[in-house]
């Protein structure tokens, strides 16, 4: 197929300044310059207004009597105090005026690119998977706004005015510019989640570890080739919580053999962003969360999103500021007769979700990058940071319309949250082709009448079963390891009555001026023989154990890690820069002779994959990517409590890597610790 734009063809280069969620494209040159033009106007308007004002000040200061010569009378006193009043008068029309220029001003910034509900997020049908390697090259500016995505406002942090944040779509081979001028109060950065980044480790976007945040006032550039890989991926900061304040957005990689792998053909293909939803700021919750006596009680979210959108009932949520006049119902426009992919991403914070289409079976055809044979299922369970993609049939007799439910496996929150609505649904209606048109613009939808399944949702958060997802592109995982790591996950009381989360003995904390891998890269240069290990292991010579643990694995090698989960709660974990085998998941504690049952031939390759509650995960790496690499908890408040460690890969080719200028000043900015979570050391001497 071909692209609609005919300059894809003729240049290398395509400029996506600005990118909508229909993939459409346009430049924000014009619209900053209106922008800018405005504020001018508004800003003479302002001086000339004050000007009145102080000149008629001054006039009414010079018709005052002189104090040394006028009379002691009654008459004159009542006299000065109506002067001073006319003056305090004139002084408060003036501030008044100042303050409706300002506010207007405040409302024309803050206007929001709101998703319209209906297929925000669909793929160009006419996409050219054999169009040549090009560059996309996109400019974000992230501001501080008011939004209000389910009725409730709140503050959020957001990409252009827009949230969800732009798609950014890409032929593997690829190179992705991102232009950040970060305008916010708090620092800032993007991980490219699932994104390899092999050869630019140092543009992962992990505060602490490959790079210093973006500080408030700051631009930074992201530049990366798309090599190896296809599928559903998405970005999001990776500083503290706040790619829960609106800093996320899908990223689709197309393989230009794509229509062989995915072996059910579609006609349409579409993204839906699922993702629990807080109507208060995350750091703020964050707080709350890692104060003393907590015991890792996680924040309860209020109620979800999808695609950014939800209407929630204000008049049962008086004591917040809530306006649903502008928001709706996410609804998915199918042509009958026709298959159709979704890219499901679960961009939460928290929650699993478990999905499901009403009366429509579907089958998976990815998993977090993997194109896998098709298996049927009618519910799908999705934890933090993972994606499937499935196909439905719209096939179904029984009706056009239905629902799309995504309920939140709610046995696994600590706390009961009475503003919590658990469940969020959308509409899949289906129409004809020529129907779609009139009915994106037609707000007004046939309500539903379709029938949930009988089986009763998960009360356990664990992963679906995935032992039946064989990957399109079969590629062994035959041998034994050259290493065997083992890791306890779990929660620990420490000192001060704060609960912290750790692999072992080790409980991170990031630092956002001196990221691990600078730090290596500078130690292994200047000979320091702590930075080179003879044998592969934990480095606790070059990095402090008790907040930074360091598997360096020297060279190519296949390495086993067992993840035993001592915790009560489940544990989705992301790998970045690789994708890892997943051997065998279980509950309880493993059994070594497991090894000789597994079936190795061509176990499902992903990057988040959990260890459910006092349960237990086995996966294989190999370490062929050079680079530090962050291996975490993806429910981000279990990260900002310590649950992350790092694996350092051919440590003899990164010690040689010069990195870029640009990420060395990224260090020597003020204010690279705002919005970071906050240190124990608050806490300390606390008896309350």
């Amino acid at each position: 197929m071909k692209s609609k734009n005919p300059d894809m063809r003729s240049s290398s280069v395509k400029s996506e300044s600005s990118t909508d969620r229909s993939g459409r494209t346009s430049s924000d040159v014009d619209d900053e310059s209106d922008r800018h033009a405005l504020l001018t106007a508004w800003k003479k308007t302002e001086e000339t207004e004050k000007t009145g004002c102080d000149s008629d000040r001054q006039d009414e200061e010079s018709s005052r009597p002189s104090w040394r010569h006028r009379p002691e009378t009654w008459s004159s006193r009542v006299k000065l105090i109506g002067i001073l009043l006319t003056i305090v008068l004139a002084l408060a029309v003036c501030l008044l005026i100042v303050w409706r220029k300002m506010s207007s001003a405040h409302v024309e910034e803050s206007v929001i690119d709101r998703p319209s509900g209906h297929d925000d997020y669909v793929l160009d049908a006419n996409w050219d998977f054999d169009s040549e390697p090009t560059i996309r090259e996109y400019r974000w500016t992230i501001r501080d706004l008011e939004h209000n995505p389910d009725g409730v406002y709140r503050p959020m942090t957001l990409i252009n005015n827009q949230f969800p944040g732009p798609m950014i779509e890409c032929n593997e081979g690829d190179t992705i510019i991102v232009h950040v001028d970060n305008q916010a109060a708090n620092a800032t950065s993007f991980h490219w989640h699932g994104i390899y980044q092999n050869g630019s480790n140092w543009m992962d976007g992990t505060v602490g570890i490959t790079q210093c945040p973006i500080a408030p006032g700051k631009k930074f550039t992201y530049e990366f080739k798309i090599v190896g890989q296809s599928g559903t991926y998405w970005y999001h900061s990776h500083q503290g919580t706040q790619a829960s304040d609106g800093l996320l957005g899908p990223l689709i990689v197309h393989a230009k053999e794509e229509e062989s792998l995915q072996k059910i053909k579609y006609a349409t293909d579409r993204v839906i962003m699922i993702q629990d939803h807080y109507h208060d700021l995350t750091g703020a919750l964050l707080m709350t969360y890692l104060e003393p006596d907590r015991e890792n009680a996680e924040p309860v979210p209020d109620g979800a999103l999808i695609n950014g959108i939800n209407v929630r009932d204000c008049d049962a949520l008086t004591h917040r500021k809530c306006n649903n006049s502008t928001s709706s119902i996410p609804r998915f426009d199918l042509a009958r007769n026709q298959n159709h992919r979704f890219r499901f991403i679960n961009v939460g914070a928290f929650a699993e979700f478990q999905i499901q289409i009403d009366e429509h079976e579907f089958a998976v055809t990815e998993a977090d990058g993997t194109d896998v044979e098709p298996v049927y299922f009618h519910r799908l369970n999705i934890s933090p940071g993972q994606r499937y993609s499935i196909v439905i049939a719209a096939n179904v007799s029984t009706a056009e319309s239905f629902w799309v439910r995504a309920k939140m496996v709610t046995a696994c929150f600590a706390e009961e949250n009475p503003s919590l609505v658990s469940e969020i649904r959308g509409i899949v209606q289906y129409a004809r082709p020529s129907q779609f048109e009139a009915a994106r613009s037609n707000d007004s939808v046939e309500t539903p009448k379709s029938r949930d399944w009988d089986e009763v949702v998960e009360v356990i958060c664990k992963d679906m079963n995935t032992t039946q997802l064989v990957p399109v592109d079969p590629i062994p995982a035959l041998g034994k390891p050259d290493k065997f790591f083992y890791l306890r996950s779990n929660f620990e009381i420490g000192a001060w009555k704060l609960s912290r989360g750790f692999f072992n003995t080790s409980s991170w904390r990031s630092d956002v001026k001196s990221p691990s891998l600078d730090r290596f890269i500078e130690g292994y240069t200047a000979g320091n023989k702590d930075f080179v290990l003879p044998t592969s292991g934990i480095n606790d010579l070059a990095f402090n154990l008790d907040r930074e643990m360091v598997i360096q694995v020297n060279g190519i090698q296949t390495i086993d890690i067992l993840i035993d989960n001592f915790d009560d709660g489940n544990h989705p974990l992301h790998l970045h820069g690789h994708k890892y085998f997943v051997l065998a998941q279980g509950h309880g504690y493993f059994d070594p002779h497991l090894y000789e049952t597994m079936n190795l031939s061509n176990p499902l390759r992903r990057d988040t994959a959990s260890a459910e509650a006092f349960g237990w995960i086995l996966i294989r790496l190999v370490t062929d990517n050079p680079g530090m690499w962050a291996f975490h908890c993806h429910i981000s408040w279990h990260t900002e409590a310590g649950l992350l460690m790092q694996f350092l890969a051919r440590p003899d080719l990164v010690g040689q890597w010069v990195l870029p200028e640009a990420n060395k000043a990224l260090c020597e900015a003020e204010g690279l610790g705002k919005g970071a979570g906050p240190k124990d050391g608050i806490w300390f001497g606390n008896t309350e």
